[in-house]
């Protein structure tokens, strides 16, 4: 893949998500968790401090390279995906909730991305990247996901009809710009894809799954409801996978680092189906 296609397309890949995040979103999605805060409490806590444990405790049960090792470390940091509020949508969760937690990750991202992936380098070690994020990475990584998200918001408290129009077409184009940054991602690092595809395939597959079930287990067994669990395993499983390639790629300068989230990027949309429907039959039974 061209480098300057990579600079400079990635970057603006991601903005196009997250602009189309920031036309759903308006103010009282921030305020709306004061009115559910023990749900969205122990959703924040699933992503923010179980998942980025057991990633860490998968990687090193697979035994992965130090560079793939990291891009794992980055995928568990990043923040929920778009595609979450649809997938909470099919499967009758709280997609309000699902709104108001993908916004606050949003934001709550551009600290904690950094920090795991500074921990993540200084731990597995993998080369040059030895010194990890330093600050000006961190300002990029605010950069590439508040500012379009913020853009979305203030577009569609000017024009709530416009931001209504484009929201059907924006999540088309976010589907065909994950799957174009993920077919970029696996030819231009085509060779360590196909040596590692297994551990990846294996690796992904088994975090995706942790994931969903952590997001849905742990607010169930703190009695929240099942609307709002649903929602919560969406949320947590179901990552931004284009952020973490456009970290990858983009910020740390290594293509091979965006691998697993380009494989997980593929894994997850059916494996979050049958998610879906396993808890859907729980429902119904």
């Amino acid at each position: 893949m061209d480098s300057s296609l990579v600079t400079l397309g990635l970057p603006l890949a991601l903005a196009v998500i997250m602009f189309g995040l920031g036309l759903d979103l308006t103010p009282s999605d921030f305020a709306r968790v004061a009115r559910q805060p023990r749900a969205a409490a122990i959703a924040l806590a699933c992503q923010l401090l179980l998942l980025p444990a057991a990633c860490f405790a998968l990687v090193v049960l697979f035994r992965l390279p130090p560079i793939l090792a990291v891009g794992m470390m980055l995928l568990a940091a990043s923040p929920g995906g778009t595609t979450a509020n649809l997938y909470s949508h099919l499967f009758r969760g709280d997609v309000a909730l699902n709104i108001s937690l993908t916004a606050i990750n949003s934001v709550i991202a551009v600290v904690t991305l950094p920090i795991i992936a500074n921990l993540a380098i200084a731990w597995f070690q993998p080369g040059d990247l030895s010194l990890g994020m330093q600050f000006g990475k961190t300002v990029e990584v605010f950069l590439i996901v508040l500012v379009p998200v913020a853009v979305g918001m203030i577009v569609r408290a000017l024009s709530p009809r416009f931001a209504t129009a484009m929201d059907r077409p924006v999540r088309i184009a976010s589907i065909a710009i994950l799957a174009l940054v993920i077919a970029g991602a696996a030819v231009a690092n085509r060779e360590i894809l196909v040596a590692q595809f297994l551990i990846l395939g294996g690796v992904t597959a088994a975090f995706c799954v942790v994931s969903l079930t952590v997001g849905y287990i742990v607010p169930r067994l703190t009695k929240i409801e099942k609307p709002q669990a649903v929602a919560s395993a969406f949320e947590v499983g179901i990552h931004n996978a284009t952020l973490a390639i456009v970290v990858a790629q983009s910020v740390l300068g290594r293509p091979d680092m965006a691998l697993p989230a380009a494989v997980y990027g593929v894994l997850m949309f059916p494996l979050a189906a049958a998610f879906g429907f396993w808890v859907t039959r729980r429902g119904a039974r």
